[in-house]
Parts: C-alpha cells; sequence; structure tokens
C-alpha cells in the first residue's frame, strides 16, 4: 500500500497520509469485501483516496509551512521508506511526479503494483482501451523527460 502511495503522492508526508486514511477506509469497507484480489482492492482503495485528496486539495489550495528543524527528530527511515527510495532513483521519481494525475496513476497501478489493466480500469472508472492509452502516454512522457 506505502508503495503505491509514494509512487502516486511522490513524497513520504503525503504516501504516510493516503496510507492512513486507506487503512480507515478498509477497516470500514472490510464488512463488504468479496473474496478476490485482496492486491487488487487494496491498490484500488489507494487510489481513490489519493484521487480525492487531490481534488480537495484543488478545491481549497494551501500553504505548506516551512519545516521546522528543531522540532524533527533524528533518527533512520523505516524500513518501507527505505526500501521505496531504494526502488526508484530520484530523477525517475520526479519524472514521474511530473506527470500529469492520470497518467501517473496509470502508470504506477501498472508498472509498480502490478495490476493489469482491467483491474486498472475497474479501479479508475474508465474503459481498458483509455486504461492502455494513459499507460502508453505516460511511459512516453517519461521517456522524454529521461532522455
Amino acid at each position: 500500500m506505502y508503495s503505491v502511495a509514494f509512487r502516486l503522492a511522490g513524497n513520504h508526508s503525503d504516501a504516510e497520509d493516503v496510507v492512513q486514511e486507506a487503512l480507515l477506509r478498509v477497516k470500514r469497507g472490510l464488512e463488504s469485501y468479496k473474496p478476490g484480489s485482496l492486491h487488487g482492492w487494496l491498490a484500488r482503495i489507494v487510489t481513490n483516496v489519493f484521487l480525492d485528496e487531490t481534488r480537495r486539495r484543488k478545491r481549497r489550495p494551501q500553504t505548506r509551512l516551512p519545516d521546522d528543524p528543531d522540532r524533527v527528530l533524528a533518527g533512520g527511515p523505516a524500513a518501507d521508506d527505505a526500501l521505496a527510495m531504494e526502488s526508484l532513483p530520484d530523477h525517475i521519481q520526479q519524472a514521474l511526479s511530473g506527470l500529469a494525475d492520470e497518467f501517473r496513476t496509470a502508470v504506477v497501478l501498472c508498472d509498480v503494483a502490478g495490476l493489469s489493466y482491467a483491474e486498472i480500469a475497474d479501479q479508475i472508472g474508465v474503459p481498458v482501451g483509455t486504461v492502455r492509452s494513459r499507460v502508453h502516454r505516460g511511459r512516453m512522457r517519461l521517456r522524454e523527460v529521461l532522455s
């Protein structure tokens, strides 16, 4: 869940917020869960939380406060953070973050989460052909930026 959230959000703190909200939704939705692809169900919830948060931020823009170094505790990164940061180099993550939301969502769900086009289409509510197009266009834009 964290890996998908990190790739969608592009930073640690937003990814943690997305996962936390997703876990709350998982708890509320366990009664209605029908056995199937648990991995796909969780990735769908994370994606929906991310998209909801993106829409909310567009409606209510906020300015971020600068980090206060005196209030930050020193320590090593969590295991999930270390794994996520080692998985993709910074320049690739930046290129991924530069994609439009619809392309980034499709590419992350396909290439990071490993979902099929049908599962992605079901999650984001678009036809399979649209998913294929978004994955292709997202990959092409990543190639342009990275070359």
